[in-house]
């Protein structure tokens, strides 16, 4: 299906019946990271699987695509469908999205699950790296993805998971190298969302990777507590759909 969004085709599934579970991809990737998923969480329910602006099949709509950009796109998706409820699933970038979506619609959400995501915006140093990452692209886009790719895996256990990441690769470098940019400078200058998620009162889970190499599992636990959010573990690296796929399957049935 396709929502023109300001004159900009957006691409995104909706199927089922039941209640609605949107699932939102994370940076570099799309709606297809979902695939295997959806079939262990369908039955009886409605899902609802976007390319968020930038990626996937989605053009890009400006030089920043902010979370409460993106957040209003879905917003058009569920007035467009006239949905009025919905549990969303975000899985890193799509978790700083999913946030967004609460704080402009709060009233919308039943149940939130950030996985391997965080309320806290970008570290002084992490705002650097983004800096750097832009200029990376600039000089050599498939070498800034390659890296990018990997680094959501433990680097001990990516041959592990080689098919898995030459797959991620070979997408992430379809996409427009401006939507990518976009989706940087937006993830840098977002805010922080801790307030957010302690103000949900709604059901509320961090899924967590003991080892993450790009959000810390200790600063984690420790804004799970500030927030009253239920934090559940697991081991391995920033992938957890991948690494964990079965148990990140039951956690979310």
């Amino acid at each position: 299906m396709i929502l023109n969004y300001n004159h900009t085709e957006i691409y995104y599934k909706l199927e089922g019946q039941g209640p609605t579970i949107v699932l939102l991809h994370g940076f570099l990737a799309s709606s297809t990271m979902w695939e295997e998923f959806i079939p262990k969480i369908a039955k009886s329910k409605t899902i609802l699987v976007i390319d968020l602006p930038g990626h996937g099949k989605s053009g890009c709509l400006s030089e920043t695509h902010s979370m409460e950009l993106m957040a209003e796109v879905l917003q058009s998706i569920l007035e467009k469908h006239e949905i009025n409820s919905v549990s969303i699933i975000g899985y890193s970038m799509g978790g700083y999205v999913a946030l967004a979506f609460v704080e402009l619609y709060n009233h919308k959400i039943d149940k939130l699950v950030l996985l391997n995501s965080t309320p806290a915006k970008d570290s002084e140093e992490r705002r650097h790296n983004r800096d750097r990452a832009l200029k990376v692209i600039a000089r050599n886009p498939k070498a800034f993805i390659s890296m990018a790719i990997s680094n959501l895996f433990v680097k001990s256990t990516q041959y592990q998971y080689d098919l898995e990441i030459q797959k991620m690769k070979k997408e992430a470098n379809t996409l427009p190298i401006e939507g990518i940019n976009a989706a940087i400078r937006g993830m840098k200058n977002r805010k922080d969302r801790n307030f957010v998620l302690k103000k949900f009162s709604k059901e509320k889970l961090m899924i967590c990777a003991i080892n993450d190499p790009l959000i810390s599992y200790e600063v984690s636990k420790s804004l799970a507590l500030q927030t009253n959010t239920e934090l559940r573990t697991v081991s391995g690296g920033h992938m957890s759909l991948v690494e964990k796929f079965d148990e990140i399957v039951k956690i979310c049935v």
